[in-house]
């Protein structure tokens, strides 16, 4: 039997970046891999403790240039992880590393540049996060989900591979068959990524309600926090709505075959499950998102006809007239899902195995 090849997944500290991580961990250890993942204390709330990778915590922080004082001690911070993952890479020794984006993930391939490391970057925004832009320079390819990508400097385009979003596989191989006219109830998922959107529960509910008193029949199943669920479901059972709670930890794949609509954040991930599972959704960008990339995917995903696009301002005017446009025709819908159907990441992990068996093949 051949021996593991060392792997190191290093993973920022948002389910945005932990997620492709983990879904490549669970891919490359079921291959001729031993994984390691790397995170911060972020990071690793989204891990499944149950897992069978080590996981290694390092301290993080961005560049604060608040003031002199916070830039002083987030760069003493950086500094100190960049010799930490030094010392851990050097016990290590892995044979290649994969940087998931993020400033957590920033560290371990500094340190794997210094020691000559090969180190991949992945990003699946449509626009580079910071810490890729600046681990470009020394990785050795960056893997990219949509070619459209913004932001990478042309002298380092003959570094992009593009291979697609790497989503679970039960999401890639997963179908379904709903009928809308079952009860004629729009069934919609609510998702709020990793931070659960607690705006959601502020505003949605009321819409909701607002429906059905013109009388559009819905189903809710509801992604929020945990100390969010008592005040929904009192108000969805004040007002008499067909309603489920449930939060992030739980697995979303089992809502995915109940429901013919989704409302969610812009997070690249999650806009690529619902996307290969053909589930129609409202894309509501995060305001506050870095280079405010959670729009850029949300205009990438519109103007290919896969969803619809409201922004957080406009939700209490604007999404009660979509719901009643949605629910008076079922067409709409189904075109949505007729354009998702050109769409799918089934080669993501063929694409990586060759990308991994050239470089393997490279050094050997």
């Amino acid at each position: 039997m051949n021996k593991k090849i060392k792997t190191i997944i290093a993973v920022g500290g948002t389910g945005g970046h932990v997620i492709p991580g983990y879904n490549l961990a669970k891919h490359l250890n079921g291959k001729n891999f031993n994984i390691n993942i790397v995170s911060d204390k972020r990071g690793c709330k989204f891990i499944n403790k149950q897992n069978i990778f080590k996981v290694f915590i390092l301290p993080s922080s961005p560049i604060n240039t608040k003031n002199v004082l916070t830039f002083f001690i987030s760069s003493i911070i950086i500094l100190y992880s960049i010799f930490r993952s030094i010392f851990f890479l050097i016990l290590n020794r892995p044979k290649i590393i994969f940087g998931m984006g993020g400033y957590a993930s920033f560290p371990i391939c500094i340190a794997a540049s210094i020691l000559k490391i090969k180190f991949l970057i992945y990003e699946n925004n449509l626009i580079i996060g910071k810490a890729n832009k600046y681990l470009l320079p020394f990785a050795e390819k960056i893997l990219i989900s949509h070619k459209e990508i913004e932001g990478i400097n042309q002298k380092y385009e003959y570094k992009v591979v593009q291979i697609g979003n790497i989503i679970k596989k039960e999401i890639i191989n997963f179908s379904k068959d709903y009928n809308q006219s079952d009860n004629q109830k729009i069934s919609i998922l609510i998702l709020g990524g990793s931070q659960a959107a607690k705006i959601f529960a502020n505003i949605l509910p009321s819409v909701f309600k607002n429906c059905s008193d013109q009388g559009i029949l819905l189903k809710i199943y509801q992604q929020c926090l945990p100390e969010q669920n008592e005040d929904l479901k009192q108000f969805y059972k004040k007002n008499n709505l067909d309603f489920s709670i449930f939060n992030f930890s739980e697995n979303i794949v089992e809502y995915f075959s109940k429901v013919n609509l989704a409302i969610t954040r812009s997070g690249s991930s999650m806009l690529a499950e619902l996307t290969n599972a053909n589930i129609p959704f409202i894309s509501v960008p995060l305001p506050s998102s870095a280079e405010n990339h959670q729009l850029k995917n949300a205009i990438f995903y519109e103007r290919k006809k896969l969803c619809f696009l409201i922004h957080e301002k406009d939700l209490n005017k604007k999404l009660i007239y979509l719901i009643r446009e949605l629910y008076e025709n079922n067409s709409i819908l189904d075109e949505i899902k007729k354009n998702q159907r050109q769409y799918s990441d089934k080669n993501v992990y063929n694409n990586i195995d060759q990308l991994l068996k050239d470089i393997i093949d490279e050094k050997n």
